[in-house]
């Protein structure tokens, strides 16, 4: 069960402990004035120190100390601040970064990300857990920017091998909820629901949660407060001044914390290559009522991120204007739009919601379908209505289908093959391309320059991106004075270590990729992924034999079986010469009483291996196979 953070006065402590800046700078002036009583009283000396203003700048000067860390104004070195990014440096998804303090050490988000194409059979890559599960008593929580799958996918692998707090924000651990349950371990987790401006405090360090605008509710960043001093970790994010849901991203409390002095600041990269402003969600609204006003005699199907509520409640905003019923297909998109409504994130009116295998009792003009499959996924619902195999759905000329959402990169060729089969339907096929039917999440260059303007951090990490991303913002950095030296591109494993005057790279903690296969959990290794390239590119060939294992004698076969190398039927005089092949081997080689088969398995292996490459120039997998009778 959720729990409101409100009940539980440990995390409120930080509150008081990380804003005294206030209440001392208002006592200052309290303690100046008897000064000046005592120099009103000794004129002499008052007329001697004259040039008041002088004196007051001189006062001033301690005070814009105070309100900056001690590590970025005074040579004083602190308890080191270890800050390690487990994922999420050079790709997309997969975000996890610890940092360690002293004997403390808590995790911000543990995300998922999706296999490349040479990983055949991979259903999901999280994380290697080796250094945290190693350190699991060091570890004091878990805290979560927002609840996208690249940030919270792999949490419930990771809560299967520690148990500490999770906290977020409402919306966020609602999600996180959904995902414990289906793993059942729901009742043996702690989730604590976090209100952007409250802190949480992880042993020596504090995390206080900040609003920030992203293409879900409920985002925040993180200002964290650690001896060595601030460091800000943004998650993913964008500046949108007139949001769907929510306020608007806290650019005070950035400005606020960059004038006290910002130690580090890690900053998402994603889209520093765009300059520019990320458009507001607002924009593709505007451009659904159009679309809808102009669809009479059509059905509406919109396939987006299951993830983003912000776009579902347009659609359905823009469903109600023009009296049409909404199906949702794709599980992903149910589990996400029930938790939502559960929640009061999105507003349906009463009645409007239809069961999809119910949309045949609706006339086809009266109806909108919002569906996951906007990234071409195989098995996604609208690849399944684009190969005629949904259950409930056949695409016809009177549909008007929206994909809302740009490609990522990779999947461009996936969306493609979706569009081209969806339009041979004879749909009115509507994409990214084409029309504001899709806004970032992401801040662009003027953004990502805004939040380095006002936190001006002493060193800057750039995060969330490939290297060419990172690289990018680096060179944004470096035009608003950041020093070269103060900016750290790092790999995944790096250990950035900070006593708040210095940083450096300081080292390398076991790092890398957790491939998941159906149930199995890293039992599919780079071994594992060669052979089955390897039987993908070639295929396979069996060869079978039955042996006396008294007299060494053939008993039957060499039988030879082929999948995935030649079609037997037509290659009998290959298959011939290799059945002969392998019995003028066997015979040579075999002895009575023979004890070691591995000797004979790989001479068989070689001789077919160079028969076969001799005549087809390839080179199949080979899989003897002897039976001892």
């Amino acid at each position: 069960m959720l729990k409101n953070n409100n009940q539980n006065p440990q995390e409120q402590k930080p509150k008081e402990k990380i804003r005294p800046a206030k209440p001392q700078q208002n006592r200052r002036p309290a303690k100046q004035q008897p000064r000046q009583t005592a120099a009103k009283q000794e004129q002499g000396a008052a007329r001697a120190k004259k040039p008041q203003p002088k004196r007051k700048n001189e006062n001033q000067q301690p005070r814009q100390t105070a309100k900056a860390p001690v590590a970025n104004t005074k040579a004083k070195r602190s308890a080191p601040l270890r800050i390690i990014p487990l994922g999420g440096l050079n790709e997309i998804g997969k975000n996890m970064y610890l940092y360690e303090c002293s004997n403390d050490m808590f995790i911000v988000d543990c995300g998922l990300a999706f296999p490349d194409d040479d990983m055949l059979g991979v259903d999901l890559v999280i994380p290697d857990f080796t250094y945290v599960v190693k350190n699991k008593d060091k570890l004091r929580g878990i805290v979560l920017t927002h609840g996208h799958e690249d940030h919270i996918g792999g949490l419930a692998y990771l809560l299967k091998k520690v148990n500490v707090p999770v906290y977020g924000t409402r919306l966020t651990l609602g999600l996180v909820e959904g995902k414990l349950r289906e793993h059942g371990i729901l009742n043996q987790c702690t989730l604590k629901v976090i209100q952007p401006r409250q802190t949480v405090k992880m042993g020596c360090m504090c995390v206080e949660f900040i609003r920030v605008n992203h293409s879900i509710p409920d985002a925040c960043a993180f200002a964290i407060h650690t001896p060595a001093g601030v460091v800000i970790h943004t998650g993913d994010f964008k500046v949108d001044y007139t949001p769907i849901e929510g306020g608007i991203i806290d650019l005070a409390r950035f400005g606020e914390l960059g004038n006290k002095g910002v130690l580090a600041l890690l900053s998402e990269s994603t889209n520093a290559e765009r300059p520019g402003y990320t458009m507001s969600e607002r924009r593709v609204g505007a451009t659904f009522r159009n679309f809808f006003a102009n669809a009479e005699g059509k059905r509406i199907i919109v396939a987006t991120f299951s993830s983003n509520i912000h776009r579902i409640q347009q659609i359905i905003d823009s469903a109600a204007i023009h009296g049409r019923k909404v199906a949702v297909s794709g599980r992903s998109m149910i589990n996400v739009l029930q938790t939502a409504i559960d929640l009061n994130y999105i507003r349906v009116p009463k009645g409007m919601l239809v069961d999809i295998d119910k949309i045949g009792k609706i006339p086809p003009e009266e109806l909108v379908i919002v569906t996951t499959g906007s990234q071409g996924e195989p098995m996604s619902a609208l690849s399944r209505m684009a190969s005629n195999e949904h259950r409930q759905v056949t695409i016809t000329p009177q549909d008007l289908i929206i994909i809302s959402a740009n490609p990522i990169p990779g999947n461009e060729k996936l969306v493609g093959r979706v569009v081209n089969e969806l339009m041979k339907a004879g749909a009115n096929v509507i994409y990214e391309a084409m029309y504001d039917v899709h806004v970032s999440g992401h801040a662009c260059q003027d953004e990502l320059k805004m939040m380095i303007s006002l936190t001006r951090p002493k060193f800057f990490i750039p995060i969330h991106g490939e290297y060419k991303h990172m690289f990018k913002h680096k060179e944004l950095a470096l035009q608003l004075n950041i020093p070269e030296e103060n900016i750290f591109i790092a790999d995944n494993g790096n250990v950035l270590e900070t006593d708040g005057v210095d940083m450096k790279l300081s080292g390398q903690v076991t790092a890398g990729r957790v491939l998941i296969d159906g149930l199995g959990v890293g039992d599919v290794g780079s071994v594992v992924l060669r052979d089955r390239k390897h039987l993908a590119q070639d295929g396979l060939i069996i060869v079978v034999a039955a042996i006396n294992k008294a007299t060494g004698k053939i008993m039957s076969g060499p039988d030879i079986v082929s999948r995935g190398f030649v079609y037997v039927r037509e290659s009998e005089e290959l298959m011939d010469e290799s059945r002969a092949l392998m019995l003028s081997v066997m015979e040579k080689n075999l002895t009575p009483n023979i004890r070691e088969w591995g000797t004979l398995k790989n001479l068989m292996k070689d001789a077919l291996g160079s028969f076969i490459f001799s005549k087809t120039r390839r080179s199949p997998m080979i899989l003897p196979i002897i039976m001892e009778l």
